[in-house]
């Protein structure tokens, strides 16, 4: 059995693995003319509330916060700083917390399954919406509507697939990791 001080130091690796894949995924981006660019930086949130649960999800997304505003450039397009964090599309980075904080927190039993698990991740997928939405019209002065369109509508399908993928894969870490590891 390992010792809590072992525990502690998987748990603070774990940690900064899920934030380094998500500095990953940002980079992994297609800039939308309205500035909020598509990345897979969902993805990794969604993993990192799934398989490190509520508290070190939610930690690893802090640490990429922290990393873009400090000025290390962890953001879709290379970007870093508080300008870029604080900008109109910061919001949704910003959101990544309360989404892998409330996947974490939903997803928390030990067998879990395929559509309990896109279940959640859509709800964090909305809080993220939410708060980067509110975000957004707040900078812009956006009416909402123009707002939804430029911002949520255009991204639904492809956080579909990116919610499906981060399901599958947690399902599939289940099944194959030893109980304890992540």
């Amino acid at each position: 059995m390992p010792s809590a001080s072992s525990a502690r130091v998987r748990r603070l690796v774990q940690c900064a693995l899920f934030a380094a894949l998500a500095a990953v995924c940002s980079q992994i981006a297609l800039p939308m003319p309205w500035g909020v660019p598509v990345n897979l930086a969902l993805f990794a949130v969604c993993l990192a509330g799934s398989l490190l649960g509520p508290v070190w999800g939610a930690a690893a997304v802090a640490v990429y916060l922290a990393l873009a505003a400090a000025g290390v450039p962890v953001l879709a397009g290379f970007q870093g700083g508080l300008a870029a964090l604080l900008g109109r599309t910061g919001g949704y980075a910003v959101g990544y917390l309360p989404a892998a904080l409330l996947v974490g927190a939903l997803t928390r039993q030990p067998r879990r399954r395929f559509g309990p698990l896109c279940a959640a991740m859509a709800a964090g997928c909305a809080a993220c919406y939410a708060l980067g939405t509110v975000w957004f019209l707040l900078l812009t002065h956006t009416p909402l509507w123009t707002a939804l369109g430029l911002c949520v509508l255009p991204y639904l399908p492809g956080d579909a697939v990116k919610i499906t993928l981060a399901a599958l894969l947690t399902v599939q870490l289940d099944r194959r990791l030893p109980r304890g590891l992540l």
